[in-house]
């Protein structure tokens, strides 16, 4: 299984006056951020919820957004009329300067933040759960997201890596009609500018098995295709928060397609190679939006 940081998730309940709303954006990051926004009575339990939102969610860039709406007279209110003139001034002048019309201006300033506020900044036990069962609705809702986006991305990687395998496959075909070419080119080398008669026979099977072991690619096609299998497997894993782990192993894909390259000598298998780049580029892309 699969998951995407990237989801969406919100859950709203009402008990009785009462009204709690939780949305949560997630976005790709390398750790975990969250920019949380909360009604002032959850305060107190600020920590409680970053760490439940950490525990559950594990990585991603996070926009939660909690409120507590009351919806009748049940809980009385205190305004701030200090608040409320400063922002009173500050509206007055911007609006002079402006020549903007000031009507209604009580209605602007009680809309304001903090200008009213609940008379009572505690909160009851019972009133924090019932909050906490909406902030895990919630959680769960852009969970579900997050697979369904994770199957996406792990068909998508899937793909990317099949390709690769496909590839190296074609280069395995091309490796040994480059070693008859090196061997044809070195021998035509030497025949026009030595003369054939005067190449030592063992000396020239000597140097050209030298030469063509540094050429040699096995090694590295052999590597490829195991890391290649690797990534399979780590997708197959249950563990969801596999994200790092598939981007080290790519960043391995990576090394073997490049040193795999720079050895070939041959412009057959320097275009799948170049394919095998674009491949590796387009899993590394959406590697970066796995949890």
């Amino acid at each position: 299984m699969l998951k995407s940081m990237t989801g969406f998730g919100r859950a709203e309940v009402t008990r009785g006056e009462t009204t709690v709303v939780a949305e949560i954006k997630s976005l790709n990051g390398k750790q975990f951020e969250v920019n949380l926004k909360m009604s002032p009575l959850l305060k107190p339990y600020e920590f409680d919820i970053r760490n439940l939102l950490q525990q559950e969610l594990q990585r991603g860039t996070l926009d939660a957004t909690i409120n507590i709406k009351q919806n009748g007279a049940t809980r009385p209110v205190v305004i701030n009329t200090e608040l409320a003139r400063y922002y009173h001034t500050a509206i007055s002048s911007m609006a002079t300067e402006l020549s903007l019309p000031q009507e209604d201006m009580l209605n602007v300033l009680m809309k304001l933040p903090e200008v009213v506020t609940p008379a009572s900044e505690q909160m009851e036990e019972s009133e924090w759960l019932e909050v906490e069962k909406v902030i895990r609705t919630a959680v769960g809702d852009m969970d579900a997201h997050r697979i369904d986006e994770g199957a996406m991305l792990e068909k998508d990687l899937l793909l990317r890596i099949d390709n690769i395998l496909l590839y190296t496959e074609k280069v395995k075909e091309l490796d040994p009609l480059r070693k008859d070419k090196a061997r044809a080119r070195l021998e035509g080398l030497l025949a026009e500018h030595v003369g054939k008669e005067n190449v030592d026979a063992n000396r020239m099977e000597q140097e050209l098995i030298f030469y063509l072991e540094k050429l040699d690619i096995s090694e590295e096609l052999i590597r490829l295709q195991n890391h290649c299998r690797y990534f399979k497997d780590i997708l197959a894993e249950a563990e969801p928060a596999k994200g790092k782990k598939l981007g080290f192993v790519l960043q391995e894909i990576g090394r073997e397609i490049n040193t795999t390259g720079s050895k070939a000598n041959d412009a057959g298998i320097q275009q799948w190679v170049v394919m095998m780049k674009d491949e590796l580029e387009k899993a590394k892309e959406q590697v970066l939006n796995v949890l």
